[in-house]
């Protein structure tokens, strides 16, 4: 069942999701809710919290789904490993050495207008920033990747909710 959810079901709902990322939180709700119901479909499932449902079934929320796959991207661009350019979305921040965290730090450009909020440069600011040297100094995208399942197992809530 949950291979089928997987195989049919998930695509759909994260169709174009590194293009256009839900800015409301009742377009977020209403994305959930359908892996909520999937997962409440799975026999021994029923009697579990959401987030029961997804720790037992080893799943990620779609947000941090949305939220890792954002990280990928900005990690396979700093790498020059997509055609995009680092440097053609996003401003290193001045004076890196003494921050904390690490030194690929990106600078967040002031927003007049709410559309501009929701563009992915500005949306993967806060949590690219809140990742840490060994995450983002990975030598290679496997290697990114395992970080991100570590920090989401141990660092629970990392990678939810610090978009907005």
């Amino acid at each position: 069942m949950l291979s089928l959810y997987k195989t049919l079901v998930r695509p759909h709902v994260e169709y174009c999701a590194s293009a256009w990322s839900p800015y409301y939180k009742k377009d977020k709700e209403l994305l959930e809710k359908v892996q909520r119901r999937f997962t409440k479909m799975i026999v021994n499932m029923d009697g579990l919290s959401y987030e029961e449902r997804l720790q037992s079934l080893n799943l990620w929320s779609l947000e941090e789904r949305r939220n890792r796959q954002d990280l990928i991207e900005v990690f396979k661009m700093s790498k020059g490993m997509t055609r995009i350019r680092f440097q053609e979305l996003f401003t290193m921040q001045e004076n890196n050495k003494g921050t904390r965290g690490h030194s690929l730090k990106l600078a967040k450009l002031r927003c007049t207008h709410d559309c501009w909020r929701n563009v992915f440069s500005n949306r993967v600011i806060n949590v690219w920033n809140g990742s840490d040297q060994q995450t983002v100094g990975a030598t290679s995208l496997k290697v990114f990747k395992t970080r991100l399942e570590m920090i989401k197992k141990y660092k629970d809530g990392l990678l939810h909710g610090l978009i907005h």
